[in-house]
């Protein structure tokens, strides 16, 4: 794409993507019982006045629509750069946001009953020198497994580094 004399080029980090991740179905589970409960409420005030108990309800059903379509456009992946999040709808919330190998610290998954039971983890992936740069990601499908991929790409990112330097 040209700009007057100075030439952009979109680089998509998606590219060479190795492993892809969703959020699972139990990240809907929140709003699916929000939306119900604010539709108990919404028909207590249609019975009251009814032009505001269909507003409502259209409202909070417009609200999940897009709480759902902004769910389903999470994806975690990996590519030879690093481990990656990408998210969002619309052009102006659409971003990727990640962490280069280098600067890795782990990958780990919190367990629990429910967790364990829907395999459906809550991720983090750590920066090595700042908590404000890690990925964390509620309600991951196959969350253990993605962390096990990442931590095992992540040992052989170090150690062909090591291999690198010790060449050198």
């Amino acid at each position: 794409m040209e700009s007057g004399n100075r030439r952009e080029e979109k680089v998509d980090i998606r590219l060479g993507a190795e492993n892809a991740y969703r959020l699972s179905w139990t990240a809907y589970a929140k709003p699916i019982i929000v939306l119900l409960i604010v539709y108990a409420i919404a028909y207590r005030i249609y019975l009251w006045r009814p032009a505001a108990g269909v507003a409502v309800a259209i409202a909070w059903t417009a609200i999940f629509a897009l709480t759902v379509c902004s769910n389903r456009a999470v994806r975690l992946y990996t590519n030879d750069q690093g481990v990656w999040v990408s998210s969002g709808i619309f052009p102006w919330t659409k971003g990727v946001s990640g962490v280069r190998w280098r600067d890795i610290d782990e990958a780990v998954f919190f367990t629990g009953f429910l967790a364990w039971a829907f395999n459906s983890y809550r991720i983090r992936v750590g920066h090595r020198f700042t908590k404000s740069s890690e990925i964390v990601l509620p309600s991951v499908a196959n969350g253990r497994k993605a962390v096990e991929y990442i931590n095992q790409q992540l040992g052989e990112h170090i150690r062909s580094a090591a291999l690198a330097r010790d060449a050198s």
